[in-house]
């Protein structure tokens, strides 16, 4: 497909994946109805660059990518263009890696920052390879099991992340998608459960790691702390520095050298927590805002 050839040239230019892995799945698997594709192709039918639009609610939100070759040419500022009169409302316009020409083009056309993603890096060799947190007595931590876990992840999950819609909002569906992947790994998938007195088992929280294959985000493969997420009811327990442990540690015992993260930036508890274990600012995602009634 032209789009995923696009996508896997700006990735290795830019060392940055150009849109989000929700929008890269529905182009390789299909996905739900709505939203609208846009496409820009030069005088000779080539793809050179790709949008893409989900308009529902009250405001409107994108993405878009500009083939290397293609770029400084006023293709991303047709895009957007393009974009704007699509939604016919508010928009909000990823980009990924913040790079200095999508920083320029959403500053030039009015485009105020309205959300920073943090990516988070740090090194693995100083991690224990064989962390044994103090769980309490009826807490015990095992790798996810597929066909069986899915839906007491879904149900934590949703209720981890109840203040995060994209991530709140995962269904059954999406983790098949992911299951389907290459990089899903059942071991790195760590869940940790209550166990009552007469065998019944409560989730509380996980750890779902990933792995990005050599020459995705880095020259060599690199591990991410792709979801990790506690129930409320279990907050207190430090269950988060426990999976987060034995997370890493599961990432090291791969031979992997380095893992990253993603973090809301005025996510400040969060963020000092990630700090303080080793992990440093890498890069950033930032979602750009415009209102119409602005221009």
């Amino acid at each position: 497909m032209d789009v995923l050839s696009l996508l896997a040239e700006a990735t290795a230019a830019d060392r940055v994946r150009p849109v989000s892995e929700e929008a890269e799945l529905r182009l390789q698997h299909g996905g739900p109805s709505g939203g609208r594709d846009v496409l820009a192709r030069d005088a000779a039918g080539t793809l050179v660059g790709y949008a893409r639009l989900e308009a529902e609610g009250a405001e409107a939100e994108a993405e878009l990518v500009v083939a290397p070759g293609a770029r400084r040419a006023g293709v991303g500022s047709l895009l957007l263009t393009r974009l704007e009169e699509l939604a016919g409302r508010p928009l909000r316009v990823w980009a990924h890696g913040e790079l200095p020409g999508s920083t320029e083009l959403a500053t030039g056309r009015g485009y105020a920052r309205a959300r920073t993603l943090l990516q988070m890096r740090r090194p693995l060799h100083t991690v224990d390879p064989d962390p044994r947190p103090a769980l309490p007595a009826d807490v015990v931590v095992r790798a996810f099991r597929p066909g069986e876990d899915e839906h007491a992840w879904l149900h934590v999950n949703a209720r981890a992340f109840a203040h995060h819609p994209e991530q709140g909002g995962m269904t059954a569906q999406d983790v098949a998608l992911r299951e389907a992947e290459e990089w899903f790994d059942p071991a790195g998938f760590l869940l940790a459960w209550r166990v009552a007195p007469d065998g019944t088992e409560t989730l509380l929280g996980s750890h779902w790691t990933k792995t990005h294959p050599a020459g995705e985000v880095a020259d060599e493969a690199v591990g991410e702390v792709y979801v990790l997420g506690v129930d409320p009811d279990a907050q207190g327990l430090r269950l988060g520095r426990a999976l987060t442990d034995l997370g890493l540690a599961h990432l090291r015992g791969r031979g992997l050298a380095e893992v990253l993260l993603y973090v809301e930036e005025d996510n400040t508890t969060a963020v000092s927590l990630y700090e303080k274990t080793g992990f440093t600012r890498f890069a950033v995602d930032v979602s750009w805002r415009r209102d119409p009634t602005d221009s």
